[in-house]
């Protein structure tokens, strides 16, 4: 079967302003408009935003989650995995994602970013910290960073 990109986004579950709920929306919703499939912790916060934005596009959402219920997942993940892994999970996201893009701070959101990079994994990020060791690069918009994680997942279905 062959699909799109898969693109993880990563931020704060609680706690994310209204800046970065936005940003978010507008981000699943670009991802699903160029057909890649959204891949979230699936839970609350900038993951629910996320996929309410793909999901209002029509797009394919995935909600890697902590627990062991995937009843958990909020109402806007298509497909819901129950892992079981607590925050380790934090890991599972980034190694099965094509591109991840990090929206707002959280110590859960710094993670996935280091995981990302520390794994090679493309990773950007927007509205996050400034930390200079990690030399991510980081871009304004929503438009900005979906058209980055496009291309560096190649832009093509796989």
């Amino acid at each position: 079967m062959r699909h799109g990109p898969l693109v993880a986004v990563a931020g704060p579950g609680d706690g994310a302003d209204a800046r970065c709920l936005a940003a978010a929306e507008e981000t699943g919703r670009l991802l699903a408009e160029a057909g890649a499939i959204l891949v979230s912790g699936g839970l609350g916060g900038v993951m629910e935003a996320a996929c309410r934005g793909a999901t209002a596009a029509g797009g394919l959402t995935i909600g890697l989650l902590p627990g062991r219920d995937r009843t958990d997942a909020n109402p806007f993940v298509s497909v819901g995995l129950a892992t079981g892994l607590g925050e380790m999970r934090n890991a599972l996201l980034v190694r099965c994602a094509d591109a991840v893009i990090g929206i707002g701070g959280s110590a859960g959101t710094l993670s996935e970013i280091a995981l990302a990079q520390r794994t090679g994994v493309p990773v950007i990020w927007m509205l996050g910290w400034e930390i200079s060791p990690l030399a991510v690069p980081t871009v304004d918009s929503p438009g900005a960073a979906v058209a980055w994680a496009l291309e560096a997942c190649g832009g093509t279905t796989s």
